[in-house]
């Protein structure tokens, strides 16, 4: 089989796709939650904190003025942007708890459908039963050893 069938079969599974189909939903819904983060919860945490952009916060490492914007700030030098990795640590933590309530109610809604597909569940075919007790009939007949 040559590679490039393999790679065919490989690309055309079920999993494949689906996870290819998941990391581009998963990207645009990560945009969406940064922009949720950035324009919609960070503006009122920067306003009780001075009225500031929450993500322009830093301590300069290379001696600029605290004054400057955080882009500014890293021309002049290495700066540790901590109001950025915060909002970026918000904005996982909202992500995580989205896909945590996605997965609970998936969850939810597989529990509520087993019982009805188990009820569902398709009898023994016949020519299985027939073949048991074929089976238990010859196990009663053999001498036990």
């Amino acid at each position: 089989m040559s590679m490039m069938n393999e790679f065919k079969q490989f690309a055309m599974r079920g999993n494949v796709v689906d996870l290819a189909v998941g990391v581009i939903i998963g990207g645009a819904f990560g945009r969406i939650v940064d922009s949720l983060v950035q324009d919609v919860i960070m503006p009122p945490i920067g306003k009780i904190f001075g009225g500031l952009d929450f993500a322009n916060y830093y301590i300069p490492l290379n001696n600029q003025a605290t004054g400057l914007a955080l882009a500014e700030a890293k021309k002049a030098g290495a700066v540790l942007a901590y109001g950025n990795f915060l909002t970026i640590l918000l904005n996982f933590i909202i992500l995580a708890f989205i896909i945590f309530q996605m997965v609970r109610l998936m969850n939810r809604m597989r529990e509520r459908l087993a019982p009805a597909e188990a009820a569902k569940a398709p009898a023994t075919p016949e020519d299985i039963l027939l073949l048991r007790e074929i089976r238990d009939s010859l196990r009663s007949k053999t001498p036990p050893q």
